[in-house]
């Protein structure tokens, strides 16, 4: 008798076809999907840390460090000296960062129309659901023996596939 897929096998699959087809549709803009996802976390969450930024992007510091410093050169955000600790900089998009975003996300919405195409929309509100709960289960708090995480992301009960939409 055949097993049915593991669910976190299921989702990782799902994952990596998305990235490859974020991947694509955001080749025409310049911008990486990791580098999307951080204009959108900031969105959502201005005046972060690059340290904080690369827990909800989900890259290392250093990944995110290089991110930054690419969209920094770009004009996409801006860093200030955070009011509170001076060795910490907060980002920020600028309206240029902003302008890409919106760009970005035009031409992601295929993608995630293509992936939602074959369930209905009480079907894709209850994945949504699901998921948000899924990941509240691995992020909203430590379980017993685990250290919490201070800045560990914490979805959104409405977010989008990448971005709070």
């Amino acid at each position: 008798m055949r097993r049915e897929p593991r669910i976190a096998y299921l989702i990782k699959w799902v994952e990596r076809g998305l990235r490859a087809h974020l991947d694509e549709a955001l080749s025409t803009s310049g911008v990486s999907t990791p580098e999307y996802t951080a204009l959108s976390v900031l969105r959502e969450r201005d005046g972060l840390s690059s340290a904080q930024l690369a827990r909800r992007v989900f890259v290392t510091p250093q990944a995110m460090n290089l991110i930054v410093l690419e969209l920094e050169r770009r004009g996409l955000v801006r860093r200030r000296q955070s009011e509170t600790n001076a060795r910490t900089m907060q980002l920020s998009l600028t309206s240029k960062g902003v302008t890409c975003l919106e760009a970005c996300d035009r031409a992601t919405l295929p993608v995630e129309e293509r992936f939602l195409a074959n369930l209905s929309k009480s079907d894709a509100a209850t994945l949504r659901r699901a998921l948000t709960v899924c990941a509240g289960a691995l992020f909203d708090g430590p379980r017993e023996g685990e250290r919490p995480e201070r800045d560990a992301p914490r979805p959104k009960r409405d977010h989008g596939i990448i971005h709070g939409k």
